[in-house]
């Protein structure tokens, strides 16, 4: 009976080791199991991770690529800048080394005529201070210097006196003393022909004004293209508006390397005659020209352009802050007045510096001014001129 009892125990026991290693395995396996699975997810996670990052790599990557076509596409789209300005001699030197701390804190002594001499604008700096330019017109890095006149006449300036190789070679000879003088800004020859010419008689159109003949303008045109000179169109309006003359320029403005000159002068109301009445125009006129050239930019794929409105005295332009550069379009304020030096000085103070538009210009007369002011000068004004032409 005794070892049938021992028997049934060893038996029993055995059964129950059985039953837990298998309950063991069991468990074992099922953990092994849900850590293949486990793993299995992780492993799908991580390559998702891996995808998404890829993914995104490759969309920054694209991106990249779109952008740098992008920016080629403009570039190539963006007209180049039909001039090429003169080279400062190897020896010149910039402004700030050359003017003294006082004249490069103070404007000159006859420009300020008594008053406060602190300078609005850095020396050097032509962008008038308060201004912004977004173009890339000739003006953002270099200063102009033109000779002014008309091909048939030796009376209005210095164009009509000269055959127009000699008058090229006179030209750069003027450029290249800005160049000397102010290197960080290399100077651009510029011809400012008179393309519209007021008259003291009404003429065919009742305008009192008569256009300057293609043959004169295509000439000149092919002057300052053949040289990597730009070419500026006069308009001296009559009893026209500044808006009509620069549709009747068009041709000649779709050109990349021509600009405008508007001078109120000679604009003249009924009643009055071109020459014997100081003509004036409206600012919003102005502006009227200045938009539609910018549009004429824009639509034909030109460079940028540059308008030039000429003013000595007060009322040759009325409601003058509506004047404003435009998105293609620099404007230059300048100063055309002859006479002493210190005088001159004093109202481009005053017409340029002080009812400020975005850039000034300064006219020089060769033959009304003795002493002629020199380059070192004139860049001693406040602002630094950026177009000077020579009469």
């Amino acid at each position: 009976m005794k070892k049938f009892y021992l028997l049934f125990l060893v038996t029993l026991v055995a059964g129950i080791l059985t039953a837990c290693t298998e309950a063991a395995s069991d468990l074992s396996a099922e953990k092994a199991s849900s850590e293949q699975q486990d793993d299995k997810k992780e492993e799908k996670k991580d390559d998702e991770e891996t995808k998404k990052e890829e993914k995104a790599r490759d969309d920054e990557e694209t991106l990249k690529e779109e952008k740098a076509e992008e920016e080629k596409s403009e570039e190539q789209d963006t007209p180049a800048q039909p001039f090429k300005a003169l080279e400062p001699s190897k020896d010149a030197k910039p402004l700030n080394e050359t003017l003294t701390e006082e004249e490069l804190a103070k404007m000159p002594a006859a420009q300020a005529q008594g008053g406060d001499r602190t300078r609005n604008t850095p020396a050097g700096q032509t962008l008038i201070k308060g201004n912004v330019d977004k173009t890339d017109g000739p003006l953002k890095n270099n200063r102009i210097v033109a000779f002014y006149g008309h091909p048939q006449s030796t009376n209005m300036g210095i164009l009509g006196e000269m055959e127009p190789d000699a008058l090229m070679a006179k030209l750069k000879e003027q450029t290249q003393e800005y160049s000397n003088v102010d290197p960080t800004r290399p100077a651009i020859p510029m011809i400012e022909l008179i393309a519209t010419v007021a008259q003291r008689n009404p003429g065919g159109n009742g305008k009192y004004y008569h256009v300057t003949s293609e043959k004169d303008i295509q000439k000149y045109a092919d002057l300052a293209k053949e040289n990597n000179a730009l070419l500026m169109l006069d308009v001296q309006l009559g009893q026209d508006t500044p808006l009509h003359q620069v549709k009747l320029l068009e041709k000649w403005l779709k050109l990349p390397y021509v600009h405008l000159a508007i001078d109120p002068e000679f604009h003249v109301t009924d009643g009055q005659t071109p020459g014997l009445d100081l003509g004036q125009v409206d600012g919003k006129e102005v502006q009227e020209a200045v938009e539609y050239v910018s549009d004429l930019v824009e639509e034909n794929n030109l460079p940028p352009k540059i308008v030039v409105v000429h003013q000595f005295m007060d009322k040759m332009i009325t409601n003058k802050k509506a004047i404003k550069p435009a998105d293609n379009v620099q404007v230059v304020l300048n100063f055309d007045g002859h006479g002493p030096s210190a005088s001159k000085m004093s109202l481009y103070g005053k017409f340029v510096r002080n009812e400020s538009v975005q850039y000034g210009g300064f006219k020089v007369f060769y033959k009304k001014e003795k002493p002629v002011l020199t380059p070192e000068e004139i860049l001693k004004l406040d602002p630094n001129p950026a177009i000077i032409n020579y009469q």
